[in-house]
């Protein structure tokens, strides 16, 4: 795995650049999800972008890094400038929600709903506790870390006409836990875990009963 801390001037582009990395991109509906940090950096939140995009025939943008690759970019500097089908996806969409993953102690069943669209903050919340109502949603910016509260106006989660969300999400409701060794396999392993599933089924419907 490349650990190697990045020199500053590496760049966006310069990932997009490197051959191993890919770009994914998905237009439907004009309520997005997008999952920038996907692959083997933020495991799984490109399938969770993707499978709830899926499922509400909505749009979907990511970049999947490899599974010996492990190179964080600052939301920030995620630019859509560098990237057409990335600004191909801002400009299609009203809406988005970014998926990320983190980590912190203490807050392996909290899910965070970040980002400058508070009233997208608060409906997405809400589904995901119908979803997931063994873990704590919080919508409240207060309550979230400063640091995981997307709301910088440079954050992709608020680049498109109607801003949107910041989705923080712990390694367990990803699957990324060792109780997945105790549900049946499948052809996609990743996804067997029933509260990706629900996860997945709450995002999407939160999409679809968003009215944009």
């Amino acid at each position: 795995m490349v650990t190697s801390t990045l020199p500053a001037s590496f760049t966006f582009s310069d990932l997009l650049a490197l051959p191993e990395v890919t770009e994914e991109l998905e237009l439907r509906s004009r309520f997005g999800f997008t999952a920038y940090h996907g692959g083997n950096l933020e495991r799984r939140t490109e399938l969770i972008a993707a499978g709830a995009a899926k499922l509400a025939g909505a749009s979907y943008y990511g970049v999947v890094q490899p599974i010996d690759m492990h190179h964080h970019i600052s939301s920030t500097k995620i630019d859509p400038a560098v990237s057409d089908r990335f600004a191909t996806f801002i400009d299609h969409c009203d809406v988005v929600v970014t998926v990320h993953g983190y980590g912190r102690r203490g807050m392996y069943t909290s899910l965070l709903c970040g980002g400058a669209n508070r009233t997208l903050a608060g409906h997405v919340a809400g589904c995901l506790r119908d979803a997931l109502p063994a873990y704590r949603t919080v919508d409240d910016v207060e309550q979230i870390p400063k640091k995981l509260r997307g709301l910088h106006p440079k954050n992709p989660c608020n680049l498109t006409s109607g801003g949107g969300m910041q989705l923080e999400l712990p390694p367990r409701v990803r699957g990324l836990t060792p109780l997945v060794d105790y549900w049946p396999r499948s052809s996609d392993a990743s996804l067997t875990f029933p509260h990706l599933h629900q996860l997945i089924e709450g995002l999407a419907k939160a999409a679809l009963t968003w009215a944009l």
